[in-house]
């Protein structure tokens, strides 16, 4: 069984409601994530108690923008294009992650997924395979500065990936040079205060391991095979994480059908029922096989 057998066995009249967007949900979903960011960046800001350790979810709940951002690529969290572009722009602009360049790297992971030398995911160093990789991987400080450099490239027009068409370059090299700009006001006001270090840099770094270890489970391990069903991951979990995760646990479903929106996903699951072959049960178990496989 592969993920195209699957596809073919719905009813085209159950898939095209699968598809079918939502600006309503998608806003509902974004106003609980932005809420519960602004909720925290105030309890830091304002110093309430126990304001340091707010530090670590508050920055959890900034880096997985990420999720939204992953989804905006696909043009499936809103019905409204436009919010979908803004949505995935902003996100970006939070983690370090231009828009722009990532909906081509994303599209190219989607289109050859954990195929070797063609799958980009493979080629950062995004699947360590080693304890002192894993360790490294997990810090989050690759992604920091492969980002940097990303984002400075991009904006000289350099070494942008083949994935990135052509038609698309000028407004990948103008997105970043946008995003530097904003980088360097964003530094040169940490000289008058240092709100900005404590309701969003620092929280930053520390929230990024805990989005290292999510991501690995999405394909970590699977098998470097085309079909869908073999070369990527279900985790089940629980409500909140797959909220704070805009249902991305249900991974196997998102790349089975990518046109499928975030809040249909646990329908999707329920018609996968017997599809599946690579699933764990909860991020601890995932964590906890993806480690019993490292080498020393």
């Amino acid at each position: 069984m592969n993920h195209r057998e699957f596809a073919a066995s719905l009813p085209r009249d159950e898939l095209a409601r699968l598809n079918e967007t939502n600006d309503a949900a998608g806003l509902r979903h974004l106003a609980g994530h932005a809420g519960i960011i602004i909720v925290s960046g105030l309890w830091i800001g304002m110093g309430l108690p126990l304001w340091q350790i707010m530090l670590v979810p508050h920055g959890v709940f900034i880096c997985f923008l990420f999720t939204l951002e992953h989804e905006a690529t696909h043009k499936t969290p809103f019905a409204s294009a436009w919010i979908n572009e803004w949505a995935g722009r902003m996100c970006g602009f939070a983690i370090f992650l231009p828009f722009e360049w990532f909906r081509y790297f994303h599209l190219a992971h989607h289109r050859w997924t954990n195929i070797p030398g063609k799958d980009p995911e493979l080629a950062d160093g995004s699947r360590p395979e080693t304890v002192a990789a894993y360790i490294l991987y997990v810090s989050g400080l690759p992604y920091w500065l492969g980002m940097a450099k990303r984002t400075f490239f991009n904006a000289i027009g350099r070494d942008l990936g083949e994935f990135v068409p052509n038609r698309a370059r000028r407004r990948v090299v103008i997105e970043s040079r946008i995003m530097l700009t904003c980088y360097v006001l964003a530094g040169i006001s940490l000289l008058a205060t240092d709100l900005l270090f404590w309701i969003w840099i620092l929280p930053c770094l520390l929230g990024q391991p805990l989005l290292r270890l999510y991501l690995l489970a999405e394909h970590g391990h699977c098998a470097l095979v085309a079909n869908m069903l073999e070369n990527t991951r279900t985790t089940y979990t629980n409500g909140i994480i797959r909220r704070l995760a805009w249902n991305m646990p249900y991974h196997v479903e998102h790349h089975t059908l990518p046109q499928v929106p975030f809040h249909k996903l646990p329908e999707l699951n329920f018609h996968m029922t017997g599809w599946h072959r690579v699933t764990s049960d909860g991020y601890v178990n995932a964590t906890r096989e993806y480690a019993r496989k490292l080498d020393l």
